[in-house]
C-alpha cells in the first residue's frame, strides 16, 4: 500500500538502522513525501542532525555496535525539540517503558507494519510542528505585550510611537539613539512587530561582542572545513534574520573591521560564507542603536561616515526618563503591578512615594525605575510603600553633603557607591540574614521576606548567593 501523505510534505527525517527495516522505513516515508537519509552509526546520525538539522529520527535499539538508548539521550540533551521513534525486535513492555522513559516519542516493534510507521511518523511530525508554532506564539505574543505595554504618557513618548507606527512597515533602516536604561530594543521590537516583517525572525546581536578576528564568521556564516573548529556550516546573523529584523546593538563599539563589513552587506543585499564561492541574497530589515551621540563618534574619526549615513535613515532618539516626567508614574505602576503580582500580595504607592519618584532623576533611565520597584516590594513587607522602601534621598536640603541611605549603612555600604550597589548589598544582606535564620531552608527563608520561592531563587542567583 502507499501511505498517506504527512502534513509537512518535506519533512527531513534521519534514519539509524542497519537491517532490511532501513529500506522499508524509507521506502514508506518516502511515498509519504518525507526526505530520508539513512546511517549506520550514532556518530553518523549526530553529525548530521548537527549539520542539517532533522524533523524526526527513527533509531535501532542497536545499530551496528552503537547502543540506540544512548543516542536517544544524546538527541533529548542537544536537540529535544527532535521527536525520536525507537525500532526493536524486543516486543517487551520493560523495553517499551524504559525507552519512552528516556524521552522516546514511541517505540515500534519489527518487522515494522508500514501503517503503523506512517502513522506514528505522521503524529510525530505534527506534534512537532505543533511545538513550533507554539514557540513562535509566545515569541509574539511577548512582543505584543512589550509594544503594547510601552508606557507613552508625555509629548515626547507619544510622538515618538506615532513615528514608529509610521515607518515599521517600510524596508528602510532606523537608527535609534538613546541613554542606557531607556528602552532601544524595545523600540526595535516595536518597528518589527508593527511591520510586515512580524511573523520573521527578530535577531537580537549585540556588536560589542564580537571580536575582529570573529566578524566575518559571526555576521555572514561559515562553510564546513573553512578553518579549524568549523565542523559544521553555520548560518551567519543575516541569513538567521532574513525574512524579519536584524538589531545591532551597540552599533558606535563595533570595530573598523565590523564596520567594513556590515557596509558590504547593506550595499549589496548578500552574503558570502567564510570558505564559500558563491553568495547567497538575504532580506532584512536593519535596526542599529547606540547610547552614544553617533555624529560625534564619526566627526572624531571613530565611526565610518559612509556607514552612518547608511544606518541613519530613519532616526528615532529616545528621551532620558528625567525629560519626560509624565511617564515616570505610570511605569511606576506598571512594574508594581507585574511585581506585585509575582510577590502574591497587592501593593500600592503612598502618595509621598509618588512625589518622591517624580523628583528622582534616574540616570538610569527606565530600567534603574524597574530596579528600583522590584527591590521594593522584595525589600519591604508593608502593602502601601512610601519613600524608605526606595532608600532615595532626593529632598535633602544639603546636595552637597553626601547621604548614605538607610540601606546602604544597614549594608555597610560606602558614600561613594552608587545606588544600584548600595540597593544591592542591602538586599544581598537582608536574604543571607533570612537564609541563616531558616537553616538553610529557603521556603521558610522566602516566607520570612514576604517574597514567593521563585522570586528568592532569581534574587539569589542574580546577587550571587548561595545557602549558608
Amino acid at each position: 500500500m502507499v501511505a498517506e501523505p504527512v502534513e509537512n510534505s518535506r519533512a527531513r527525517v534521519i534514519i539509524v538502522e542497519e537491517d532490511p527495516a532501513a529500506h522499508l522505513a524509507e521506502r514508506v516515508l518516502n511515498q509519504a513525501g518525507c526526505e530520508c537519509e539513512t546511517l549506520t552509526s550514532g556518530e553518523a546520525a549526530m553529525l548530521s542532525l548537527e549539520q542539517r538539522g532533522a524533523d524526526l529520527m527513527l533509531c535501532a535499539v542497536r545499530v551496528n555496535g552503537t547502543d540506540g538508548m544512548e543516542l536517544l539521550r544524546k538527541v533529548r540533551t542537544k536537540r529535544p525539540e527532535v521527536p525520536v521513534v525507537m525500532l526493536a525486535g524486543d516486543p517487551s513492555v520493560s523495553s517499551a517503558v524504559a525507552a519512552m522513559r528516556q524521552g522516546a516519542f514511541d517505540y515500534i516493534t519489527k518487522p515494522l507494519d508500514d501503517e503503523k510507521l506512517a502513522a506514528t511518523v505522521e503524529r510525530a511530525l505534527k506534534m512537532t510542528q505543533l511545538e513550533r508554532e507554539n514557540r513562535h506564539l509566545k515569541q509574539q505574543l511577548d512582543v505584543v505585550r512589550k509594544a503594547t505595554g510601552f508606557i507613552a504618557e508625555s509629548p515626547q513618548s507619544r510622538q515618538m510611537v506615532s513615528m514608529i507606527r509610521r515607518v515599521a512597515p517600510s524596508r528602510s533602516t532606523a537608527f535609534v539613539e538613546g541613554e542606557s536604561g531607556t528602552g532601544k530594543e524595545l523600540v526595535a521590537r516595536m518597528l518589527h512587530y508593527w511591520s510586515n516583517r512580524a511573523e520573521g525572525p527578530f535577531v537580537a546581536v549585540n556588536c560589542k561582542a564580537f571580536a575582529d578576528g570573529v566578524v566575518e564568521s559571526e555576521l555572514f556564516g561559515h562553510e564546513k572545513g573553512a578553518f579549524t573548529g568549523a565542523i559544521a556550516s553555520r548560518a551567519g546573523c543575516f541569513e538567521r534574520a532574513s525574512g524579519g529584523t536584524l538589531f545591532l546593538d551597540e552599533i558606535a563599539e563595533a570595530g573598523p573591521d565590523f564596520q567594513a563589513k556590515l557596509l558590504r552587506v547593506l550595499e549589496d543585499g548578500e552574503v558570502l560564507r567564510v570558505g564559500a564561492s558563491k553568495p547567497r541574497k538575504v532580506d532584512v530589515r536593519i535596526v542599529a542603536a547606540t547610547n552614544r551621540v553617533l555624529r560625534k563618534e564619526v566627526a572624531e574619526g571613530r565611526f565610518r561616515a559612509d556607514l552612518y549615513f547608511r544606518l541613519n535613515v530613519i532616526p528615532v532618539r529616545i528621551a532620558p526618563l528625567r525629560e519626560r516626567p509624565e511617564d515616570i508614574l505610570p511605569l511606576a505602576r506598571h512594574f508594581l503591578a507585574y511585581y506585585s503580582a509575582e510577590a502574591g500580595r497587592p501593593i500600592s504607592l503612598s502618595a509621598e512615594a509618588e512625589r518622591t519618584l517624580r523628583a528622582y532623576s534616574f540616570p538610569g533611565n527606565v530600567r534603574e525605575l524597574e530596579n528600583i520597584i522590584e527591590r521594593a516590594v522584595v525589600m519591604s513587607g508593608a502593602e502601601v510603600l512610601t519613600p524608605d522602601a526606595f532608600a532615595l534621598d532626593v529632598l535633602s536640603p544639603e546636595p552637597e553633603a553626601e547621604p548614605v541611605t538607610m540601606l546602604a549603612a544597614a549594608a555597610g555600604g560606602a558614600g561613594d557607591e552608587s545606588l544600584q550597589e548600595c540597593l544591592d548589598h542591602a538586599a544581598a544582606e537582608k536574604i543571607r540574614h533570612a537564609l541563616e535564620a531558616a537553616k538553610g531552608n529557603r521556603v521558610v527563608a522566602a516566607s520570612a521576606l514576604k517574597v514567593d520561592r521563585t522570586t528568592l531563587y532569581r534574587l539569589m542567583k542574580k546577587l550571587g548567593l548561595s545557602e549558608p
